[in-house]
C-alpha cells in the first residue's frame, strides 16, 4: 500500500509516481480543508507555470514572483502562501511556519517596493478539491501517499520535480526509492 497516513488540514498528498491524470503527474499538494462532510480542498505547490505575478495582476511591476497552478479548479483565483506573518496579515498557519492567505494590499506594497522575496511566498492559481469522501477513495487507491510530519519549507521550493522527491525522500526509507522511478516506466 502506498499510503500510511490519514490526511488533514495542513497534509500533504504526494502523487504515486506513475499517475496518468495529467493534472496531477508528480504533484504535491497542501491541504488547506480536509472534512469528512464538506470535502477537501487544496493547492498543488510544485506545477511551476511560464506566468509571473506581474502577467496577471496589472500594478504588480516586480517581474521576479512566479505562478504555480494550484490546480484544475477556480484557475482564475489567486492563492498564497507565505512564511513572513510579520509582513502580512491575516494569514491562517497551516504548518508550522507557513501561513495561506493574509492580506494581499500588504503584499502588492512589498512586492513592488522590493519588500518581499521569492523564497518567502508562493502564489497560486486555481485549486483542487474533492467532494466527501471522493480522496479517500483515491487513497485507497494507492493514488497518493499522505504525508503529515514534513519540513515546512519544502512547501516554498521553486523547484518542482525536487519538491516531490524532498517530500517523498522526508516519508522515509519505504518510500525514498520511489523518488528516483522515471517519469515513464518505459524509461526505466
Amino acid at each position: 500500500m502506498f499510503n500510511t497516513h490519514t490526511p488533514q488540514k495542513g497534509s500533504l498528498l504526494l502523487s504515486e509516481p506513475f499517475m496518468l491524470d495529467n493534472n496531477f503527474e508528480r504533484s504535491v499538494i497542501l491541504l488547506c480543508e480536509h472534512d469528512v462532510i464538506e470535502g477537501t480542498m487544496g493547492v498543488i505547490v510544485n506545477n511551476r507555470s511560464s506566468l509571473f505575478l506581474s502577467d496577471v495582476i496589472p500594478d504588480i511591476e516586480n517581474t521576479q514572483f512566479p505562478l504555480y497552478i494550484g490546480g484544475p479548479v477556480g484557475v482564475e483565483a489567486l492563492f498564497f502562501l507565505h512564511k513572513v506573518p510579520e509582513k502580512i496579515q491575516g494569514g491562517i498557519e497551516l504548518v508550522d511556519g507557513i501561513y495561506f492567505g493574509g492580506e494581499f494590499e500588504q503584499i502588492r506594497i512589498l512586492v513592488n517596493d522590493h519588500l518581499l522575496q521569492p523564497d518567502e511566498i508562493k502564489f497560486i492559481l486555481g485549486y483542487a478539491g474533492w467532494t466527501a469522501g471522493q480522496l479517500d477513495d483515491e487513497i485507497a487507491q494507492n493514488s497518493w501517499a499522505v504525508h503529515n510530519k514534513f519540513p515546512a519549507d519544502l512547501l516554498l521550493l521553486q523547484d518542482g520535480e525536487d519538491l516531490w522527491k524532498q517530500a517523498l525522500i522526508s516519508l522515509g526509507p519505504k518510500y525514498a526509492h520511489v523518488a528516483n522511478f522515471p517519469k515513464s516506466p518505459d524509461l526505466n
